[in-house]
């Protein structure tokens, strides 16, 4: 294909350039949104930082090393050199604005990701030649394909490449269920890679550390390289445009502005993923990626139809929620239609008015205040008191894009305070907690009265523990949340039990005959009676049933005793010394010594638990269950995931614990699971000794 001269494109419409050249324009005007997103440890906080230094929103490029680094300044990332939570940046870039969200990469932070995508424009991913980190990136391009987000992909740390880019590119193809184009081809000298060839434009440019690369010309054997690697970018780009596949088939150069129209397009449907490459630690690439962002990432007005929103008036979605030390609750949200200013007032979707206390610009852990906010743009709102992330705020009542679903909880602590005067104090700092990270789940177990942290993972609840002692000044202790085991009976009884008591005046005095059968599964605990004579007067047959129900809370085992029924059947009474209290107590008299006599058995609750895991760590996952009392139902292939498998098993609620910690380290931190109740199993050998043994160790105690 001969060499073309073709300027750089602006899409939006068209328009004549230099020397009548015609320049694509197809592209959105105003603020855009951007999320980076990608696999823990590929390199989104430090391409955000060169993001940063490239455009001049701070003076220098911090590292993780150093600890200096815009994005990821709170205690709890630094300390675990991870992000922890979404980071927020604005900065210019040829006069064009622009926020960036950078997003964690571990799937214990996954939630943090899903919960901005609504209110993005599009997503940079950035990955790396690992293929340990496949089944991750392939978590997060689902997420994105699930919400219709377009996308392209950042290689990074193409400095340290050992393999071609295109054998890299058929590996990390296995992730996306669409095509990943190469935008560009790296110029390699002595085994590094020192600058870049422009599929799109077909020019060449050298690399400067933390500068913009400069053109140059290309080498005979870069422009052969060049020429097959465009014709098969050209290849996938006709796959949808007719017009460019018959131009291919007939041997005709294509027009420059049709590829760079069906390049803005298919990337902006979600039907190809460019791919261009680069080294954040270095700043190579990142200019590259800047102005393919401002020319061809989709803007707001896309976004609202992707929402399904008609812009009339103004429109906000809260995409988080931050407590900060000194300015209280702020709310940042995407500013989707209108305008916002301090002052005004904005209506939430359960109709509650807050007025708008400061509207700042955010960078990292910085919010300056700043004046208007326009359409477009990514700001913080102060103190939204009734205001709740993912809602869209409007001058009136407006329903949400839709509601936030946030995975399973996997892992779960049981909290306290160290301190009896924290009480109240831990009750509000974990409605902060949650209300910044809807994926934890705070509750108060109704069986034991604990209260119970539940989470993503164990780093996810290891750093809901660090703010709570750090940010919100607790002493905390943790335990293992009591399982809600139960008893019942293999057989039943009949027996009589007389409560009798003389002290002076009235007495007291209770009879009752009771017969005390086991129950099918699950049909839980049934008193009747059948009374004749008025042997027991009726007035005090609510008094028995009452005695009954309160025996049944701790059987001879120490737990509830469950699948039960009790008949009434014959009593005496006194017509002085008889009374409502001395019948309860004949009744729980009765069923303490009857329950005895029934075989008492240990019940434990048993979950059906499906297993998401990638396919070649089936068999060890199968093994997990199989060492943990579960029962495989079988598995099979995870609907629209490639590579994927899914596990179904019954496992006791009590071998679920720590189960995630297992699974995460056999498949490389990716699988994950959801589990319902599903029935109550008798516990018999060494496992219910293991908790009568506790049980009685704690009433001991």
């Amino acid at each position: 294909m001969p060499d073309k001269t073709f300027q750089e494109t602006i899409p939006s419409g068209r328009e004549t350039g230099e020397g009548g050249r015609t320049r694509n324009t197809a592209g959105a005007h105003g603020p855009r949104c951007i999320a980076l997103t990608g696999p823990f440890g590929s390199g989104k906080t430090t391409l955000l930082e060169a993001i940063l230094a490239r455009t001049g929103a701070i003076a220098r490029q911090g590292t993780v090393s150093a600890g200096n680094m815009t994005g990821d300044a709170s205690a709890e990332a630094r300390a675990h050199g991870m992000s922890v939570e979404a980071n927020f940046a604005e900065v210019t870039y040829l006069g064009d604005t622009f926020s960036f969200i950078d997003c964690p990469g571990s799937i214990e932070f996954l939630a943090e990701m899903e919960g901005v995508l609504p209110g993005v424009d599009m997503a940079i991913v950035v990955a790396e030649d690992d293929e340990r980190k496949l089944p991750a990136l392939q978590l997060i391009l689902k997420a994105l394909e699930a919400q219709g987000i377009p996308r392209m992909l950042f290689l990074n740390k193409i400095d340290r490449e050992a393999r071609g880019v295109r054998v890299v590119l058929d590996t990390l193809q296995a992730a996306s269920s669409v095509p990943l184009v190469l935008r560009q081809l790296p110029i390699w000298e002595d085994g590094r890679a020192v600058g870049f060839i422009d599929l799109a434009l077909e020019r060449a440019h050298v690399y400067h550390e933390r500068e913009e690369s400069t053109r140059i010309d290309m080498s005979d054997q870069d422009r052969v390289r060049e020429l097959e690697a465009r014709y098969t970018m050209l290849e996938t780009l006709a796959d949808h445009d007719d017009d460019l596949m018959e131009a291919l088939l007939e041997d005709i150069a294509p027009d420059p502005a049709q590829v760079f129209g069906d390049l803005v397009r298919e990337m902006q449907e979600g039907l190809i993923c460019p791919v261009f490459f680069g080294s954040g630690e270095h700043g190579n690439g990142v200019g590259r990626m800047l102005k393919a962002l401002r020319h061809e990432a989709p803007g707001v007005t896309q976004t609202r139809k992707r929402l399904g929103m008609h812009a009339q008036g103004p429109a906000l979605e809260v995409l988080k929620t931050l407590h900060t030390p000194h300015g209280g609750k702020l709310s940042v949200a995407r500013v989707l239609s209108g305008t916002v200013s301090d002052g005004d007032v904005v209506t939430d979707p359960r109709g509650g008015e807050n007025r708008v206390s400061g509207v700042f610009s955010l960078l990292g852990q910085q919010a300056s205040k700043r004046g208007v906010a326009s359409e477009g743009e990514l700001v913080g709102l102060g103190r939204l008191d009734t205001v709740m992330t993912g809602d869209i705020l409007s001058d009136k009542a407006v329903p949400s894009s839709g509601a936030r679903s946030y995975p399973y909880p996997v892992l779960a602590l049981s909290l306290r305070a160290g301190r009896r005067q924290d009480d109240v104090r831990l009750s509000a700092a974990l409605a902060k907690l949650t209300e910044e990270d809807p994926s934890l789940i705070a509750r108060q177990s109704q069986d034991s009265g604990e209260t119970i942290l539940e989470g993503q993972g164990e780093m996810h609840l290891r750093v809901a523990q660090e703010k709570l002692t750090g940010k919100f000044g607790l002493v905390i202790e943790t335990g293992t949340p009591a399982i809600p085991y139960a008893e019942t009976i293999r057989s039943g009884t009949d027996i009589r039990a007389r409560h009798k008591k003389q002290s002076g005046g009235h007495g007291q005095f209770g009879d009752v005959a009771l017969e005390i059968r086991p129950q099918e599964r699950g049909a839980g605990a049934a008193f009747s009676d059948r009374i004749t004579g008025g042997v027991v007067p009726k007035q005090y047959i609510p008094s028995v049933r009452e005695g009954v129900l309160e025996a049944l809370q701790k059987g001879p085992l120490g737990f509830q005793v469950v699948d039960v029924a009790v008949c009434l059947t014959d009593g005496s009474y006194h017509s002085v010394d008889s009374s409502d209290q001395a019948f309860r107590m004949a009744a729980i008299q009765g069923m303490r010594e009857g329950l005895e006599a029934c075989k008492p058995v240990l019940l434990e609750p048993v979950l059906k638990v499906t297993i998401q895991c990638p396919a070649d760590v089936t068999a060890k996952v199968n093994a997990i269950v199989s060492a943990r009392r579960g029962q495989l139902l079988g598995f099979d292939a995870r609907d629209g995931w490639a590579g994927w498998d899914e596990v179904q098993a019954l496992i006791p609620q009590a071998e679920t614990s720590d189960l995630i910690i297992e699974l995460r380290s056999a498949s490389a931190g990716v699988a994950s699971y959801f589990a319902a109740f599903d029935h109550m199993a008798e516990v018999n050998g060494k496992a219910a000794d293991q908790v009568l043994s506790r049980t009685g160790s704690q009433a001991a105690a």
